[in-house]
C-alpha cells in the first residue's frame, strides 16, 4: 500500500492547521511526525485517519482517491498518548474486540491474540483488567489491539509520552523490531528528536503546520534544507546567529553583528561573501576550545543547567541565547562573563532566508554538502 497526500491543508474557523503540503509515504515505511506541540502533527494523523477531512487536496490510497472515506471504512489502527482500554473487558478481550468485529473465527482470534500479547511480552496478563495493571502495561495492551489487526495504516500519536524513561525505552527498542515485520505503513509522531532518531526510518519535520523537510531520519538531521527543520530537529534547538563574511587581504573575515570578528576556515571558506545565518548545535559549542579553527564569542551567564554528566549554559551574546553543552558539571553564576568556543568543523550556513547553503559532512570534516 502507498499513500499520497496530494496538496492537502487543513483550515478550520479562518484559522490554518496545516498548510498545503505534498507527502508519499510508502509501503513498509516507518515515518516519524517531529515538531513541536502545535505543529500540526495530530491534525495530519487525523487526516490520515479519515477522522478530518482536509480543506483542500485529496488522499490516494494506491491511486484511489479516499479522501471522503471514513475511518470505519478505512484499513488503519491508531494508538494514543493516553492508555485507551476497555475498563470492563480483560486484556485478552481488549486485544479480541478488533477481531471480533472482523467476524474472525475463534480459533483464529485466539492464535492473533496469543501471538500479538506475546510479542509485547504481556501474555501472562490476559485474563486481568486494565485497572490492575501499571502505565506501561496499560500502553501495551492497547498497542496490542491496534496491532493484531494487521491494518495498512498504523498510527501511533505520541504512545510513549506518559511513561517513565526507562519504559519509553524498552518499548521503544522493541517497537523498532516489531515494525520491521510488519507489512504496513507505520506513521509515528512525537515531540522528540532523540526519538526520531533512535526509531530511525523517515522524519517528518513539522513546524506551524507546514512540512519543512521530509526524507530519510539521519539525511534531515545531517543536512536540515532549511533553519526550521535545523531547530526543529535539535533538543536544544539549533543555535542561529548572524554573520557578515568580507574579502580582506586575501582571506575571508566573519563578522557578528557586535563587532567581533574569526578567520573563515574549514568549509564554510567556499561561501562567497555575504550575509549568513550560521547554524551550531549545542553538543559543538563548548567552554573550551575543540580545535585551532574554532569561532570564539564572549558573553554574559543566563543559566547554567547540569544534567548529570554534562551542563547546558545559556549565554547572552548581544540579543542573541546561545546553549553550549559541555561533558561534567560546569557551575556558573548568573551575569558572569564567559568565552563560549564553536566547533568550525560543525557549523551550517543559512541564508538570509533561512534556505541551507553548505553544511559540514556527517563526520564534521571540510567536505561541504548542500
Amino acid at each position: 500500500m502507498t499513500i499520497v497526500l496530494d496538496s492537502i491543508s487543513l483550515t478550520s474557523n479562518g484559522e490554518p492547521y496545516i498548510y498545503e503540503s505534498h507527502l508519499t509515504l510508502e509501503r513498509r515505511s516507518l515515518n516519524v511526525l517531529l515538531g513541536p506541540t502545535l505543529s500540526g502533527k495530530t491534525s495530519l494523523m487525523r487526516i490520515l485517519a479519515g477522522l478530518e477531512r482536509p480543506t483542500t487536496g485529496k488522499i490516494l490510497v494506491d491511486g484511489v482517491d479516499v479522501t471522503g472515506v471514513g475511518v470505519r471504512k478505512r484499513n488503519i489502527a491508531m494508538v494514543y498518548q493516553e492508555f485507551i482500554n476497555y475498563s470492563s473487558h480483560t486484556v485478552y478481550n481488549n486485544i479480541a474486540s478488533p477481531l471480533r468485529l472482523q467476524k474472525l473465527k475463534k480459533s483464529e482470534i485466539e492464535e492473533k491474540v496469543q501471538e500479538t500479547a506475546k510479542m509485547l511480552h504481556i501474555e501472562d496478563m490476559l485474563d486481568r483488567y486494565p485497572s490492575e495493571l501499571s502505565g506501561g502495561q496499560q500502553q501495551r495492551c492497547a498497542m496490542a489491539r491496534a496491532f493484531v489487526k494487521d491494518a495498512g495504516l498504523l498510527l501511533l500519536d505520541e504512545p510513549l509520552v506518559n511513561l517513565d524513561y526507562k519504559l519509553r525505552e524498552e518499548l521503544r527498542d522493541e517497537m523498532q523490531e516489531i515494525f520491521k515485520k510488519r507489512d504496513t505503513i507505520v506513521v509515528y509522531a512525537t515531540t522528540d528528536p532523540l526519538e526520531a532518531l533512535m526509531l530511525g526510518g523517515n522524519t517528518v519535520v513539522l513546524r506551524e503546520g507546514r512540512v519543512a523537510q521530509h526524507g530519510s531520519t539521519l539525511d534531515v538531521f545531517y543536512y536540515p534544507k532549511n533553519v526550521d527543520a535545523g531547530i526543529t530537529f535539535s533538543d536544544p534547538p539549533m543555535n542561529i546567529l548572524k554573520v557578515s563574511l568580507k574579502n580582506e587581504n586575501g582571506a575571508k573575515t566573519g563578522y557578528f553583528p557586535d563587532g567581533t570578528t574569526f578567520n573563515v576556515t574549514s568549509h564554510l571558506s567556499k561561501l562567497d561573501p555575504g550575509d549568513y545565518q550560521l547554524g551550531v548545535r549545542c553538543m559543538n559549542i563548548g567552554l573550551k576550545p575543540f580545535n585551532e579553527n574554532d569561532i570564539k564569542i564572549s558573553g554574559e551567564v543566563d543559566l547554567a543547567e547540569i544534567s548529570g554528566s554534562e551542563t547546558f549554559i545559556h549565554v547572552k551574546h548581544e540579543n542573541v541565547r546561545v546553549v553550549s553543552q559541555s561533558e561534567g558539571a560546569h557551575p556558573r553564576h548568573i551575569g558572569d562573563r564567559i568565552d563560549i568556543f564553536f566547533n568550525h568543523d560543525f557549523i551550517y550556513a543559512f541564508d538570509m532566508e533561512g534556505i541551507l547553503v553548505l553544511a559540514p559532512d556527517r563526520n564534521g570534516s571540510n567536505s561541504p554538502q548542500s
